[in-house]
């Protein structure tokens, strides 16, 4: 990452691989119910079977009565070392880069981009941040009670993502220039494509951005306020089936 860094920066670096990695969590877990034992580190979902997490991270929750997040590290309840670690992390990070929304030990809502009025939609911004910076993609909001929203990175096998599909890079793509608020249309796609190790390479004035991988072509074209105006691309079969 470069020196300076702001936080939208990291929702744009992180967004796209992280739609990457909810649809794919969506569709390992299907209906489901999730259980935390924050004390004894466990944390499960069931439903048609059972995984329980090999790792997970507390982050830190969004309180709608003081509307406001408190991270993990900050939290007074004492929990362990290790399941706040990825908190700290973020913490010193942030102190390090000047990033108060990951320095500060609590976030009001309104100091976010947009100003959240709901906690699972702020969990969700500082969520996606510590994604970018701390390497772990798959992530759980869970509701906490009387409305607060606990956020959690979550590791096991089956969260892993598949090596790139044609078709599946091109629905990430649209999905989320169609669905979420990116910042940095230009940034978000080249960190995208550098994650997921595509080719990546900008035309003059970057004006254009090739994505090349196996079976993929895509050329996207980006307008005068460096916002997507067009994709063009051609996809076959990674392996020529």
């Amino acid at each position: 990452m470069p020196d300076s860094l702001t936080f939208t920066n990291l929702l744009d670096d992180a967004a796209l691989l992280s739609l990457e990695h909810q649809l794919h969590l969506e569709e390992v877990l299907a209906d489901h119910s999730w259980n935390a034992d924050l004390q004894e580190q466990r944390f499960e979902f069931t439903g048609s079977r059972t995984i329980t997490c090999t790792r997970f991270h507390l982050l830190g929750s969004a309180a709608p009565g003081p509307r406001s997040w408190l991270w993990a590290w900050a939290n007074p309840s004492g929990f362990p070392d290790s399941l706040v670690a990825a908190s700290a992390t973020l913490r010193d990070f942030g102190q390090r880069h000047g990033i108060a929304e990951l320095g500060s030990p609590e976030v009001p809502f309104d100091a976010l981009p947009g100003s959240p009025a709901e906690p699972h939609l702020a969990a969700g911004l500082l969520t996606e941040a510590a994604k970018a910076v701390t390497g772990h993609w798959t992530s759980y909001n869970g509701d906490a009670g009387g409305g607060t929203r606990v956020a959690f990175l979550v590791e096991h096998p089956e969260f892993r993502l598949p090596p790139p599909e044609p078709t599946r890079v091109m629905r990430v793509i649209q999905q989320a220039i169609a669905g979420l608020s990116l910042r940095d249309h230009r940034r978000a796609l080249h960190s995208y494509a550098v994650k997921r190790q595509l080719g990546a390479e900008f035309g003059p004035d970057h004006a254009t951005l090739s994505l090349t991988g196996p079976g993929l072509e895509a050329a996207v074209d980006f307008d005068a306020s460096g916002r997507v105006a067009g994709i063009k691309a051609t996809l076959s079969s990674p392996h020529g089936t």
